[in-house]
């Protein structure tokens, strides 16, 4: 046997350079799943950390309704995309979007704003002369209700601007005092109603950030959208802050708001669409959801929400925000209506909804998700054109109450859902 040699001595430093050394190796060789330390030891408190009578509650994941598969260019939105489409010739429409249901941390607790700056077509608003159009409303939950909707001449050429501007890139959109600026995922709106609301002094200042990317609804088949001349995208679940002011008296507000921003041809006309119902609500969960559904049928012909509807939309976004649900096959039915605003044409009033995938996602029918909610008007405004232009909207507050179901390899789930959001509806005669 080889001896050390007698004069080899092992000093301090070399004592804990040595120690150092297991006990980094210990932990690399439990990491990479070599050896293991006692479960129990890890999740079972010891006598000293627990006290007596307590019980340790098991962490519950939140329930989470299975997710869209949605490529990347579907959720890429360009500075190009946010910014002016309407200065082509075949485009004819254009608007930008925001809207907010405030939370219980503000001073207008429950209370709802909308808020839409609207380059229409001029056959939209026929005979009005007047096709810049801007909607700002408030609406609290005990049925206060101020601001309304307002549209102004575009003239034309240099000799008179319109009303209604817009640039790009980037949100940049002004109607005669009131503006929104930004680029995703941040943007400010500042308005003020002037004469649109006649007995009320009404101001909004708010910054609306979007902490997750946006969603084509229409267009989205699309990788170069900006250049095509119909496209909508919506952002949801943006964090909105700032302040409102009604009659002088300012309040601090925050809660959760969306941004949509859609342009469309002049091949898209008031006879092609007749109508839409569109909200978007914010659940007690978290959740959110935002719902279109377009009428090419006058209602005086028929209610019935047409089977083939490629324009709708249904998205379910959770509260972590990159889980996103889509269903496409969306089957409303209005339950009750307004009186006529014109012969057999009626607002709606309370509006059930079913929605599942649909054939074009076979895996998220696999799941068999259903939702099945409904939704009513709580509080809103509502402007009427007459003759020649026979168009109607209502603009408001609504509630909602429903469920949601889906199968998994853990079995049945059911989720229900309460919460309140911005309603728009629209309706016209031809």
């Amino acid at each position: 046997m080889i001896s050390p040699p007698k004069n080899l001595k092992i000093t301090k430093i070399d004592a804990i350079i040595v120690v150092v050394l297991v006990v980094i190796a210990g932990i690399v060789l439990v990491r990479s799943g070599t050896i293991s330390p006692e479960l129990e030891d890890i999740i079972t408190p010891s006598t000293e950390q627990q006290q007596p009578g307590e019980t340790i509650e098991p962490i519950v994941e939140p329930l989470i309704p299975p997710e869209s598969i949605i490529p990347g260019y579907m959720r890429s939105v360009s500075p190009e995309d946010e910014g002016l489409h309407f200065d082509k010739i075949s485009v004819s429409r254009e608007w930008w979007y925001y809207s907010v249901v405030f939370d219980e941390t503000s001073e207008l607790a429950g209370w709802t704003a909308s808020v839409s700056f609207n380059h229409m077509a001029r056959s939209d608003l026929l005979g009005t002369s007047k096709p810049d159009m801007m909607i700002i409303t408030l609406h609290g939950p005990d049925g206060e209700e101020y601001g309304g909707v307002i549209n102004k001449e575009r003239g034309l050429g240099i000799l008179k601007q319109p009303t209604l501007q817009a640039k790009t890139p980037g949100v940049s959109v002004t109607f005669e005092n009131s503006w929104a600026e930004g680029e995703a995922p941040e943007w400010f709106i500042h308005v003020q109603d002037d004469d649109i609301d006649q007995n009320h002094e009404i101001i909004l200042d708010l910054r609306f950030f979007a902490p997750f990317d946006a969603m084509w609804t229409i267009g989205e088949n699309s990788f170069d959208k900006t250049n095509r001349n119909l496209a909508s995208y919506v952002f949801l679940g943006c964090n909105v802050t700032g302040t409102v002011s009604i009659d002088g008296q300012s309040y601090s507000v925050h809660g959760v708001g969306h941004h949509e921003h859609t342009w469309s041809p002049n091949l898209v006309t008031k006879g092609l669409i007749n109508g839409w119902d569109w909200t978007h609500i914010t659940f007690d969960n978290g959740w959110n959801l935002y719902f279109t559904s377009y009428y090419n049928t006058p209602q005086y012909i028929s209610t019935k929400t047409p089977d083939i509807n490629p324009f709708g939309s249904l998205i379910i976004t959770t509260n972590e925000g990159d889980t996103v649900t889509s269903l496409n096959n969306i089957n409303p039915e209005i339950i009750s209506s307004d009186k006529e605003i014109f012969t057999f044409v009626s607002m709606p009033q309370d509006i059930s909804l079913n929605a599942q995938p649909g054939i074009a996602q076979p895996l998220l029918n696999t799941f068999d998700i259903s939702l099945n909610i409904d939704l009513s008007f709580d509080n809103s405004y509502e402007k009427i054109w007459k003759f020649p232009t026979y168009v109607g909207m209502k603009i408001g507050r609504n509630v909602v109450s429903g469920t949601i179901t889906w199968n998994d390899d853990e079995g049945e789930h059911t989720v229900d859902l309460n919460g309140v959001g911005t309603m728009w509806s629209m309706r016209a005669f031809l």
